[in-house]
């Protein structure tokens, strides 16, 4: 199957690949479980930006109507349709950027964001989006890893993004971002958060993450 061609799409094959051998190293070491944790209780509608190769899809709990997945690179895209017909839940895989969501306003009980605001180019107009199109009081659930607070692993990331070396590996994250302080800027109500390392393989350092529930008010 071909992916459905959009003018949103980002062609990234070397990340695709990258991306595919990290997530297996990453589910050994448990990512699995903190992916559940961020959609455990979701009910109704949801959006998930940038869904990759829907690695989210299998661990939807079935109090969700339907998920309509929002992927702009279109290999991610075909191997996320795969894994929507092997979901507990109706996923629907759609080309598009976290930056323009193809979706009417206050249209989705819930947004999902799992490592994917280090990446998006304009991470403040994404959360702009995310709270566009979801009603008022429904969620923002992120998982998400974000700038380091002790040094040396502050100093070395910020050498990494402020030479492109990180986010040219790593198909444009930035190591160096403040997610946390971006979704309360953005008008969400934090109202669960934990921060935890987690080096997701052997070749990449324990980072630190944020997992969480933001409300709209």
């Amino acid at each position: 199957m071909t992916a459905e061609r959009s003018p949103t799409d980002i062609s990234n094959p070397f990340f695709v690949r990258f991306y595919r051998r990290t997530r297996r190293s990453a589910v050994e070491r448990g990512e699995n479980e903190h992916r559940r944790r961020a959609l455990e209780g979701l009910t109704g509608r949801v959006v998930e930006l940038g869904a990759g190769d829907g690695a989210n899809f299998a661990l939807y709990p079935t109090t969700v109507s339907d998920v309509i997945a929002i992927e702009p690179e279109p290999r991610f895209r075909e191997q996320a349709e795969e894994a929507a017909r092997e979901a507990p839940v109706p996923v629907t895989v759609r080309p598009g950027t976290a930056e323009e969501l193809p979706l009417e306003d206050e249209s989705v009980d819930a947004v999902v964001a799992s490592l994917v605001l280090c990446t998006v180019p304009d991470p403040e107009r994404a959360l702009a989006e995310a709270r566009r199109v979801i009603r008022p009081g429904g969620e923002l659930r992120f998982y998400e890893h974000v700038h380091a607070e002790d040094q040396p692993l502050r100093a070395v990331l910020e050498l990494a993004d402020r030479t492109r070396l990180w986010p040219t590996l790593g198909g444009g994250c930035h190591p160096t971002r403040n997610t946390l302080r971006a979704i309360e800027s953005a008008g969400f109500d934090v109202e669960r958060c934990e921060r935890f390392p987690f080096s997701p393989s052997i070749v990449i350092p324990k980072l630190p993450h944020v997992l969480g529930v933001a409300r709209r008010p």
